[in-house]
Parts: C-alpha cells; sequence; structure tokens
C-alpha cells in the first residue's frame, strides 16, 4: 500500500489523471460492496468521525437503503457501507 500511495505522490499526475484514479477508486469501492453486502446483513455505515451500525433493507444500483436503530431509514452510498 505504502508503495502505492509514494508512486501517486511522486507521479507527475495531472488534475484530470487523479480525479479519473478516483472515480475508478469509488466505483471498485462500490463493487466490492455490492458482491459482498445483501439484503439483512448488518452493517457500519462509516462517517469521517463515526460508525453507526444499521441492517440493509435494500440494496440498489449505486446505495442501498439502510434502517439504522432508532434513526429511521437512510439511502447510503454502497461505498460508505461495511459489513459489521
Amino acid at each position: 500500500m505504502n508503495k502505492v500511495q509514494n508512486d501517486i505522490a511522486q507521479g507527475n499526475f495531472s488534475t484530470t489523471e487523479l480525479n479519473q484514479l478516483i472515480t475508478f477508486i469509488q466505483g471498485v469501492k462500490t463493487n466490492q460492496a455490492k458482491r459482498s453486502i445483501s439484503v439483512g446483513d448488518s452493517v457500519f455505515v462509516v462517517q469521517k468521525t463515526k460508525k453507526t451500525l444499521g441492517t440493509v433493507v435494500k440494496i440498489k444500483i449505486k446505495k442501498a437503503i439502510v434502517d439504522m436503530d432508532g434513526m429511521g431509514r437512510y439511502n447510503v452510498p454502497l461505498q460508505m457501507l461495511e459489513l459489521a
């Protein structure tokens, strides 16, 4: 992982190329979540400063509806979900 980070930091990438890399990585995260998460799974909704436990109710193309205990149901991007 450190090698990848160093290569990116030392590379002479344009802003457009870095944005393409970000888009690619986000797509990979979404696809991995889609393969590993199914309806009824307990998941963590990962935000910058906290993780909130919830249950997947429905999976859409890029988002899932997650029932968070006592807080209601939310549309959450798949890339923000981790299996509990």
